[in-house]
């Protein structure tokens, strides 16, 4: 029997078993077996051409099929397969191991001295390499969950400049793993609540701050003064653009990534080493992967992977160790298991490779397939979305209306549309006969967009008369019942 690993993303359509144990002689074979087993999988694995998705990855025990025989790599009894989805006078002069440029190191004090004195005495740093952290200047994309101890710890460990990108307010959901922010910043910028929280950590070190969305306009701009780049963003156009922009300006980018319990590091865009589109050549499409607003993450998870981030760029600024350059480390934090797997430089990479086609930023949310949201609110005679206004005069109308939740138990329990049945986006499909085709059906979610999936699903089916609730259950409290808490 061969053990094939299913992530957490996947999880809800395998009937949230950890794991999968099927027979079969090459890894395709045992890939349409699950599907077979488990159909809302397949469309998560497979195009509509029936291709592997570029986005998902297939390892037989440390190595990617992609360099082995692709789909037809043979497997043994011994080997596990696993899924990988796509869920920074007199002074010496030293050539920078990050930049590759000769600079001057500025001295420490007499209170970094102090300050710094558990890093002086370990021969792998000593006075030389503090010197180092005190020249390097890092840029850390967001101030949010992976953003928060990246920061605190590269602050606490002397990075002379720390650059922060950011553009959001501090909000009650951010606290339980944003240990930048507290109550009292709770609608405050996290620049400057960040910032405030970083000077008073340690006050040698020059915090600038970046109020504004990063884009193809601005990335190369603000990456050139940086030594290297911490990826901590939320969002798949943003993490391509920060990936081409890092290649194209030379800084390594020191890639992390959340979802529930599991998260993945690694180090990209160095001179030799892989980048993150030699992992995933392309984005999933909008909606298939869950964000972690809609599936959730265990507040400390952040903490443990923005650690790891942090330790790569330090060992980046110094020139010591092994950083994670060609090595995709994935962290299973509900079991505590750290596994790591290979990773190559693709010749082939539209962006790093031999002969790059990308050479300039992209439009990265058409890359990614994202389209801005309508103007005006999508009436019902549109036959597709209600708004929750309007469902409230239907409801007091007494049209006879199905509410369906595709929310996970979990979220049900917080809050609910009163009548509503709970039938999970993963379960839809196999539960898919409970429903009537001739009734009129509104679908929710928390803000719409699982909502919409499951929408279009039944209208594939054959469903005529379904309606998205636009804006979820997060509009509906905010314009019918106030009374009902948020999250």
């Amino acid at each position: 029997m061969v053990k094939i690993l299913i992530p957490t993303p996947l999880r809800p359509y395998t009937d949230k078993q950890d794991a999968v144990d099927a027979s079969g002689a090459t890894v395709g074979e045992l890939l349409a077996d699950l599907t077979r087993r488990h159909a809302g999988l397949k469309p998560h694995l497979y195009n509509e051409q029936g291709k592997l998705r570029s986005f998902v990855n297939v390892y037989v025990n440390d190595e990617d099929i992609r360099y082995l025989q692709k789909e037809q790599t043979p497997v043994t009894a011994d080997d596990t397969v696993s899924i990988i989805p796509s869920v920074a006078g007199g002074a010496p002069t030293v050539t920078d191991v990050v930049s590759g440029v000769s600079r001057t190191l500025p001295e420490l004090t007499n209170d970094e001295i102090k300050r710094y004195s558990r890093h002086l005495i370990m021969p792998e740093v000593g006075v030389e390499g503090q010197r180092k952290r005190k020249a390097a200047k890092v840029l850390c994309i967001g101030a949010g969950g992976l953003g928060s101890p990246v920061a605190m710890y590269l602050t606490a460990a002397g990075v002379g400049t720390l650059g922060i990108v950011d553009f959001d307010v501090v909000d009650f959901s951010n606290l339980q793993r944003q240990i930048l922010h507290g109550t009292p910043d709770v609608g405050r910028s996290k620049l400057a609540s960040a910032k405030d929280r970083l000077q008073a950590l340690n006050p040698n070190v020059d915090v600038v701050t970046h109020e504004t969305a990063i884009s193809s306009e601005n990335a190369l701009k603000l990456f050139e003064p940086y030594d290297v780049i911490v990826d901590g963003t939320d969002n798949f156009p943003t993490r391509y653009l920060v990936n081409d922009a890092s290649v194209l300006t030379g800084k390594p980018n020191a890639y992390g990534s959340i979802f529930r319990f599991e998260g993945q590091a690694s180090v990209f865009g160095t001179k030799d080493g892989p980048c993150y589109r030699c992992l995933y050549p392309e984005p999933p499409p909008p909606g298939l992967v869950p964000s972690c607003a809609e599936g959730g993450v265990l507040g400390v998870l952040p903490g443990i992977i923005g650690v790891i981030q942090a330790t790569e760029t330090i060992k980046l600024i110094l020139g010591v160790g092994e950083p994670l350059i060609g090595r995709f480390l994935i962290v299973d934090a509900l079991r505590m298991r750290f596994r790591e797997l290979k990773l190559r430089k693709d010749p082939d990479c539209p962006v790093c490779g031999t002969h790059p086609t990308v050479t300039q930023l992209i439009d990265y949310e058409q890359f990614c397939g994202v389209r801005p949201a309508a103007p005006e609110p999508i009436t019902v005679n549109s036959a597709t979305e209600i708004t929750s206004v309007e469902l409230k005069q239907r409801l007091d109308r007494g049209d006879k209306l199905k509410i369906v939740d595709v929310r996970e138990p979990n979220e049900y329990q917080i809050n609910r549309i009163p009548g509503s049945e709970l039938i999970p986006l993963g379960d839809v499909p196999k539960r898919v006969n409970e429903l009537n085709p001739d009734d009129e059906i509104v679908v929710h979610c928390k803000t719409g967009g699982r909502s919409a999936k499951a929408a279009d699903f039944l209208r594939s089916v054959g469903f005529k008369k379904v309606l998205n609730l636009k804006g979820g259950v997060l509009d509906w409290i905010d314009k019918v019942d106030p009374t009902q808490p948020k999250y």
